[in-house]
C-alpha cells in the first residue's frame, strides 16, 4: 500500500522495493523480448531499484536536476519505467512518446514541451534530433544504454510554482507532461503530478469488488502502451502498491494473447473493446479457460459480446470511465454487484467523487442525458486530476468552469444510480483506444494541394469503435487515384491511426452562415455515406509501418 505521507513515485517504489527486494516488477515474454531485441524474464524490485540508483546519479552528475523535461520514446520496454523513476528521484519530469507520431508532431511536441534531453531507440534517434532541430531547440538526443550527456539549453522548464512564485515540491511536483488530442488542433500537454500518480495506485489498490487486489503477489498484464496515463499511471502505480508484477507487452497479438496470458501468470488485464471483439471472433478452444486471471479492467466492450466473453473465458469484464485529466480524481467503475453486464453501464460512482449531468443550457439534470462534470469530494475538489495544461491557462479555467470539470461526454443515469456513456461533446474520434482530435487531421488535410475543403467526423467500425470519416471538396477528379493519394500523403504528416479510413468526395460541406462545420449534420452525412459506393475505403492503408 502507498503510505500516507509517501511524495513521488519513487519513493512510493522504493518502500515496497524494500518490502518484497526479491519479487520481480517486471515480466518480460519471450514474445515481447525477441520483437524488441531484449533479455525476457523476471526484473526483481531489488534489481530495478539497483538501475534507478545508478541512472539517477549519473543525471546529477551531469547536471539534471529539479525542473528538467526528458522525452521518452521507448515503445513499451521496462527500460522506460527506470527512466521514469530515475527522473522522478532527482526531480524531473517525463514526456512520453507515442512512437506512431511522423515527424511534424514530434517537431510540435519537442517546441511545446521544451525537453533538456531526449532518449529514444536508437532507430529513431536521428528522425528525433531532426524533429528537435526544426523546433529550434539544441538539446542531446541519446539511446538508452549511451552516456548520459549534459543537459541541452531548455533548461530547467517544468517546475510549477505556488501564487507567490515558489516552486511546488514532493506531490505537487511535475512528474510527466501528457500530450492527449484535444478539440482545436494540436495536442494539449497535461501537466501530471507525483499526487496523479500516488492517488492512481491507491484508487487502484483500493478498488475492491471484482477488481480486488491483495499483497500476495498479483500478476497483470497490459498489451496498452505506456505512453498513455492508464499503463503508464494505472497498471504501473497498482502493481507498485501491492507489491506486484507488470507484464507489459509490446501491444496485443490476438493469435498469442493467451499463450501470453497463461504463462505470465496473470490474475488481472487490462483491455480495450477492440480486444474482445477479435478473441470472440477466434475459433473456441478446450484451453479458453486455462488461465489464473480473475477480473480484466477496461472500457468499451461490445455490449453484444459482453455476457458470451465472460461465459466462455471464465472472468468478468469489468468496464470504468475516466480521462487523461481526471486520473484517480474522478473515476466511475462497473466494480460493485450486482452489474449491469451487456448494457454498456460505466457502474456508480463512488462517495469520493461528486456528479452532475447538464443539458445543453446549463440546467443540472438528475437522470439526463447531459455532460457530465465531476470534481473530487472533499477540500481539495482538483486532487487526483491533472494539474493543467501546459502553457495554456484559459484552456485549463475553461475546462473547470464553476468549479466543476467539464468532460465533454455526454452522459445519461438510472435511478438506482448507474451511469451510462451515451455520445461525446467534443469533436473527438476515439479509435481503438487512441483518441483524434477531427481539427487535427482536417488542419493535415488541408495542407495536400488538391484539398480545397475538409471536414472529419467518426463513423462506426465493428472492430475499433470508431474509424476516421473525411469528406473533401477538391480540385482536379474525384476518385479512387485522388482518395489514395491524399490518404498516402496524410500518413507522411500524421500518425497512422489519425489517417482517413474512408474518403468521400463532396460538392459541399454542412456549414454554417459563419462558416463554421456544422458537427450535427456532418455526422449524419458521413453515417450515410459510409455506405455509398462512390466512398473510398482507405482502411487497409492504415499500418504502423506506412511510409
Amino acid at each position: 500500500m502507498i503510505e500516507p505521507g509517501t511524495q513521488t513515485i519513487w519513493q512510493a517504489f522504493a518502500a515496497t522495493a524494500g518490502l518484497y527486494q526479491d519479487r520481480p516488477v517486471f515480466n518480460i515474454m519471450a514474445e515481447t523480448a525477441g520483437i524488441y531485441g531484449i533479455e525476457p524474464g523476471e526484473v526483481s524490485y531489488r534489481q530495478v531499484q539497483e538501475q534507478v540508483t545508478e541512472l539517477a546519479a549519473s543525471l546529477q552528475q551531469k547536471g539534471y536536476s529539479p525542473g528538467f523535461r526528458v522525452m521518452l520514446l521507448l515503445e513499451n520496454r521496462p527500460q522506460f519505467f527506470v527512466w521514469l523513476l530515475a527522473l522522478n528521484r532527482i526531480g524531473a519530469s517525463v514526456v512520453p512518446v507515442n512512437p506512431d507520431l511522423r515527424h511534424s508532431e514530434l517537431t510540435y511536441m519537442a517546441g511545446h514541451s521544451e525537453p533538456s534531453l531526449i532518449v529514444g531507440l536508437a532507430n529513431r534517434c536521428e528522425e528525433l534530433a531532426a524533429a528537435a532541430s526544426d523546433a529550434g531547440l539544441s538539446v542531446p538526443v541519446i539511446a538508452p544504454g549511451d552516456a548520459v550527456p549534459q543537459p541541452g539549453t531548455a533548461g530547467p522548464v517544468a517546475l510549477r510554482e505556488d501564487e507567490t512564485g515558489e516552486a511546488l515540491v514532493g506531490e505537487e511536483m511535475e512528474a510527466a507532461l501528457l500530450y492527449t488530442s484535444g478539440t482545436t488542433g494540436n495536442p494539449k500537454g497535461c501537466i501530471l503530478t507525483n499526487t496523479y500518480f500516488l492517488e492512481a495506485g491507491r484508487w487502484y489498490a483500493n478498488a475492491g469488488g471484482l477488481c480486488a487486489l491483495t499483497p500476495n503477489g498479483e500478476r497483470m498484464i497490459t498489451p496498452l502502451p505506456i505512453f498513455h496515463m492508464n499503463a503508464m499511471a494505472y497498471s504501473f502505480m497498482a502493481m507498485v502498491a501491492v507489491g506486484g508484477c507488470l507484464t507489459v507487452l509490446d501491444r496485443f497479438h490476438p493469435s498469442s494473447w493467451w499463450r501470453c496470458v497463461r504463462e505470465s501468470g496473470a490474475t488481472c488485464l487490462h483491455y480495450l473493446g477492440v480486444m474482445p471483439s477479435m478473441l470472440m471472433g477466434a475459433a473456441e478452444d478446450p484451453a479458453d479457460r486455462d488461465h489464473s486471471v480473475r477480473f480484466g479492467f477496461g472500457a468499451g466492450v461490445d455490449p453484444k459480446l459482453h455476457a458470451g466473453f465472460e461465459a466462455r473465458f471464465g472472468f468478468p469484464l469489468v468496464e470504468a470511465w475516466a480521462m487523461t485529466e481526471t486520473g484517480a480524481g474522478a473515476v466511475i467503475c462497473a466494480n460493485q454487484l450486482p452489474r449491469r453486464v451487456g448494457e454498456s453501464c460505466l457502474g456508480k460512482p463512488g462517495a469520493e467523487l461528486q456528479v452532475r449531468i447538464v443539458d445543453a443550457d446549463g440546467y443540472v439534470s438528475q437522470a439526463g442525458p447531459g455532460e457530465l462534470l465531476v470534481r473530487r469530494e472533499g477540500r481539495d475538489p482538483r486532487r487526483g486530476f491533472f494539474a493543467g495544461y501546459f502553457k495554456n491557462p484559459e484552456a485549463t479555467d475553461e475546462a473547470w468552469t464553476d468549479g466543476w470539470f467539464h468532460t465533454g461526454d455526454i452522459v445519461r443515469r438510472e435511478a438506482d444510480g448507474s451511469m451510462f456513456f451515451v455520445d461525446r461533446k467534443k469533436n473527438v474520434i476515439r479509435r481503438s483506444g487512441e483518441n483524434i482530435a477531427a481539427v487535427e487531421v482536417e488542419s493535415a488535410l488541408m495542407r495536400h494541394p488538391a484539398v480545397k475543403a475538409a471536414a472529419v467526423a467518426a463513423v462506426a467500425d465493428p472492430v475499433r469503435g470508431d474509424e476516421v470519416f473525411a469528406c473533401l471538396k477538391v480540385e482536379g477528379e474525384p476518385g479512387e487515384a485522388l482518395a489514395l493519394d491524399i490518404v498516402g500523403w496524410c500518413l507522411g504528416q500524421l500518425a497512422y491511426y489519425k489517417a482517413p479510413g474512408y474518403v468521400a468526395f463532396v460538392d459541399a460541406l454542412p456549414l454554417t452562415s459563419t462558416q463554421k462545420i456544422q458537427r450535427r449534420e456532418l455526422k449524419e452525412l458521413a453515417e450515410r455515406l459510409v455506405q455509398d459506393p462512390a466512398t473510398v475505403d482507405t482502411r487497409g492503408m492504415k499500418k504502423r509501418t506506412a511510409a
